[in-house]
């Protein structure tokens, strides 16, 4: 059953602990700059952010763009049916269960750009379904064989809950990101590798490292009954400005809104990367420890820059993706994929 809450109307406008970290923040002056790829080695991750994180765009700008050569299998499980579940953490969106806070109008965004990502109307993260599990460890070209990563065939959000039954933090870290996806996924009653439990913080809720050293971040963790449990930590994106990702795409006449832009490249970003790493980083990494997303982020320029793409009908701001098979197996980011001999 899909469950839901009811937004308020507004106007469509995106330490390691058990692994590594996610999407991280820029300067002024690294958003001017070209080919600024995301995550760090392992190890060199600030201890702010669990998992695997997106760094700023400041952070980003020391590592050159697509290191680490192509993505090799590390031997862990893959997410074969995406679903999505969304938990707006805390009363500080709103009461009952109706967002009412979010004056960048943050939740509907992300809504509709997971709504949309399905089927043959999304080409952007199709690139992810050449990666899969079940094959020897060290494998970069699945060629068929295994399980793939799965792409859905329809919308892939399967459940939304505004948790208004206590107050979040105000600088929440780790240990509470986590226990806010388990209480949520025992509130959709749901587990497993095919689960993305996203942990949206409300405006002004800073998770401890948002802006400074990441965007946002993905890990895993273990429910009560000891299944395991993808989530991600998605703080209010916009709120760090320029450093995630507002204006970083020219929107021209697309109708999106630039001050935004983060919350479909970040978001974006985590996703793809829980879809071939969900447990950090068992799944699909570089020999760096960057995951899919990390290769291809805050790329200005040339091949593989971040732009505004269509999926079924609605345009957003997004990030490309690695891609082993591009160039005849020589790797790269794409923003456009049907086919190992159709990408872009």
């Amino acid at each position: 059953m899909l469950r839901s809450i009811r937004l308020a109307p507004t106007k469509h406008l995106s330490a390691r602990v058990s692994a590594r970290a996610g999407l991280a923040v820029a300067s002024a002056a690294a958003l001017a700059a070209t080919g600024l790829l995301a995550a760090a080695p392992a190890g060199a991750q600030a201890s702010a952010a669990a998992g695997h994180a997106l760094r700023t765009h400041s952070a980003s700008a020391m590592t050159p763009a697509a290191s680490g050569n192509n993505l090799a299998y590390g031997g862990g499980n893959i997410v074969s049916s995406p679903k999505i579940y969304v938990v707006y953490w805390g009363n500080q969106w709103g009461t009952g269960s109706t967002v009412t806070n979010d004056p960048s109008h943050e939740a509907s965004l992300q809504l509709s750009f997971f709504q949309h990502a399905y089927g043959s109307g999304d080409s952007w993260s199709n690139s992810q379904t050449q990666y899969c599990q079940g094959v020897s460890v060290g494998t970069t070209q699945c060629n068929g064989a295994g399980t793939a990563v799965g792409h859905p065939s329809a919308n892939p959000v399967a459940g939304t809950w505004l948790d208004s039954s206590v107050k979040a933090p105000a600088k929440p870290g780790q240990s509470a990101i986590a226990a806010e996806a388990v209480k949520a996924a025992k509130h959709f009653g749901v587990s497993g590798d095919n689960v993305q439990i996203i942990v949206d913080a409300a405006h002004g809720v800073v998770p401890s490292g948002f802006g400074t050293q990441y965007c946002a971040w993905h890990d895993h963790t273990s429910t009560g009954t000891g299944a395991d449990l993808p989530y991600t930590n998605m703080p209010y994106v916009s709120d760090a400005g320029s450093g995630c990702g507002a204006n970083f795409v020219a929107t021209g006449s697309s109708g999106v809104a630039g001050g935004t832009e983060g919350v479909t490249i970040v978001g974006g970003h985590e996703y793809a990367e829980t879809l071939t790493d969900p447990a950090p980083s068992s799944g699909w990494t570089d020999s760096t420890g960057s995951e899919t997303g990390d290769k291809c982020a805050w790329v200005s320029s040339g091949q593989g820059a971040s732009s505004i793409i269509s999926m079924n009908g609605a345009n957003f701001a997004v990030q490309s993706l690695w891609s082993n098979n591009f160039g005849g197996g020589a790797g790269g980011c794409v923003s456009s994929y049907t086919s190992a001999t159709n990408q872009r």
